[in-house]
């Protein structure tokens, strides 16, 4: 049985930087999201915390392409993280939480999981 989701508003595209992620406070936590205007999709988010430190810092990480594949790399350690699976390329056991991200008009939307207490 599929966790019980909804949509919510976290910026707008006005906030997004081209190339580079940005850090939004969710119910789930902090999370990442990343807008590469020359991909399809653009637009990707993943956890803003880096498991190796446990730091709140990728969404400050350099993003880029390894073999086709759109990455981040963390500033801390280097280790590069999928942008689609959350996969770390260095340390395929090390993977990040991904949320699917859409564009509605002018909103960016972040699906999430419903806790136990907005399900009441």
């Amino acid at each position: 049985m599929k966790a019980r989701t909804h949509w919510d508003v976290i910026c707008t595209v006005e906030d997004l930087v081209p190339d580079s992620g940005i850090a939004v406070w969710t119910k789930d936590g902090p999370v990442a999201v990343f807008y590469l205007p020359h991909r399809l999709p653009a637009l990707f988010a993943i956890s803003h915390t880096d498991p190796f430190s446990g730091s709140n810092v990728l969404a400050r990480g350099i993003t880029g392409d390894v073999e086709g594949e759109p990455v981040v790399a963390s500033p801390l350690y280097k280790q590069h993280f999928s942008l689609r699976s959350g996969v770390c390329l260095e340390d395929d056991s090390i993977q990040v939480q991904t949320y699917p991200v859409l564009l509605d008009g002018n909103r960016i939307l972040l699906e999430l999981p419903v806790s136990a207490s907005q399900a009441a």
